[in-house]
């Protein structure tokens, strides 16, 4: 399901790690990175091509409890992409991730963060967004339709049905699809959940008519941690 949904450019290692180019080439030789939204992996596959540290796990609901396996302090750089943010449970979730990732970071390591804009999504309403042409993986094609169930509350659990249907060389269709559970956030919202966690917002993509965007957080407090 996952290899339908990346972006073309974003399919083999090398264009992974392209998307996040000056970043990374910041890195010193050997820097530690935690790439926490691993998916597929073309991104820890792509980093550790490079002869950086890498270490790769998913943003599932886990993910918080696996950090504690990890040294605090011990990353330079931190990748939650893919827009797997939006899947922690609720503020409180989100906040606690955040905090998780913050804290294995070292002082002046980066947390890099992409999101979609959720301020569009919702202005939007729940929808059928069916993509205006195939998809082609592995030389197979394929329709991919996003079913957005939007809330009243920003709050709210939301959904959102992605369904893949395969068109074989004999025209026999195959379908697949997956639900995913979603909570929204305002961009000021993951701004302030940031500096909460000890983490100063050094650049930001957002632009509210944007699909996505892309945050590159700081930490400057080398303890980390909440603040009330």
């Amino acid at each position: 399901m996952y290899d339908w949904v990346i972006p073309d450019g974003m399919l083999t290692p090398a264009d992974s790690v392209a998307a996040f180019g000056d970043l990374v080439k910041s890195l010193p030789p050997g820097a530690r990175v935690l790439d926490c939204a691993c998916g597929t992996g073309q991104l820890a596959v792509g980093l550790a091509g490079l002869g950086l540290d890498v270490v790769a796990t998913d943003a599932s609901a886990g993910m918080v409890r696996r950090t504690d396996h990890l040294d605090a302090a011990t990353f330079d750089m931190v990748f939650c992409v893919g827009n797997s943010l939006h899947h922690a449970d609720g503020t409180s979730g989100r906040l606690a991730a955040l905090a998780a990732m913050a804290q294995l970071l070292g002082r002046g390591g980066r947390l890099v963060l992409t999101s979609r804009t959720w301020e569009l999504i919702r202005a939007n309403g729940s929808r059928l967004d069916v993509r205006d042409r195939l998809v082609r993986r592995r030389g197979r094609d394929a329709f991919v339709v996003y079913n957005w169930q939007i809330e009243e509350r920003w709050e709210q659990e939301h959904h959102l049905d992605i369904a893949v249907a395969q068109v074989g060389a004999d025209g026999v269709v195959t379908t697949c699809s997956e639900r995913l559970s979603c909570w929204p956030f305002r961009h000021e919202q993951l701004v302030s959940q940031l500096q909460r966690v000890g983490l100063r917002v050094e650049t930001t993509t957002f632009d509210p008519v944007a699909e996505g965007y892309m945050v590159v957080a700081v930490k400057e407090d080398a303890q980390g941690g909440c603040s009330a």
